[in-house]
């Protein structure tokens, strides 16, 4: 099992959400988040914003999914047709055990 974070553009969540739903992964865990890139934030005339909104979708999926699920999200939460800074970053690391606390039951 891998654990997929995908930081993306707050307008972009929904249509991923959807797009995830509809292709048979609906379990993800969303967090508001702020950060930077390495531009270091972004300057609007002599304003500079170190701190973008962002949100944070978490979700553990098979090992066999990885690649379709990573296509997904990059499909979706792109701006336009390449992309653009800022459009966010995808994060895969393995998951080695989880637990269902309602039935003190290993998943994994």
């Amino acid at each position: 099992m891998l654990m997929i974070k995908a930081i993306i553009r707050p307008e972009k969540t929904g249509i991923v959400l959807s797009e995830l739903c509809d292709a048979g992964f609906p379990a993800v865990t969303k967090y508001d988040v702020v950060g930077r890139g390495k531009q270091r934030g972004v300057k609007v005339g002599n304003v500079h914003y170190d701190e973008i909104p962002k949100e944070m979708l978490m979700l553990v999926v098979n090992d066999d999914d990885k690649d379709d699920v990573i296509k997904l999200i990059m499909r979706n939460a792109k701006t336009g047709e390449k992309g653009a800074f800022g459009d966010g970053k995808i994060f895969v690391t393995p998951v080695e055990e989880a637990y269902t606390i309602s039935s003190n039951s290993k998943v994994l």
